[in-house]
């Protein structure tokens, strides 16, 4: 099983999301961790980049696989227009 870690941003920028969507990312997030290449709900990975895009609500997670650490590294928590 994969550990979920978060960028300081990221972290930062999660605490001041409205209250009930903080818990739906990090229940998403703690089911891609269990198979992260598995084919989930609302994850895309990106074109031409290596990282992936977790869709939740109006919001969008961008993430990282590193499978060498067991690691996803969540890059980016923002509203979907600015998400890219």
């Amino acid at each position: 099983m994969y550990h979920v870690t978060f960028v300081k941003h990221a972290e930062r920028s999660l605490r001041k999301l409205p209250k009930n969507i903080p818990r739906r990312i990090q229940d998403k997030l703690a089911i891609i961790a269990k198979n992260p290449y598995g084919r989930h709900n609302n994850v895309t990975k990106l074109k031409e980049r290596e990282e992936y895009r977790l869709r939740v609500g109006d919001w969008r997670v961008i993430y990282e696989i590193h499978d060498g650490e067991l690691i996803i590294l969540v890059i980016k928590n923002a509203p979907r227009g600015s998400a890219y």
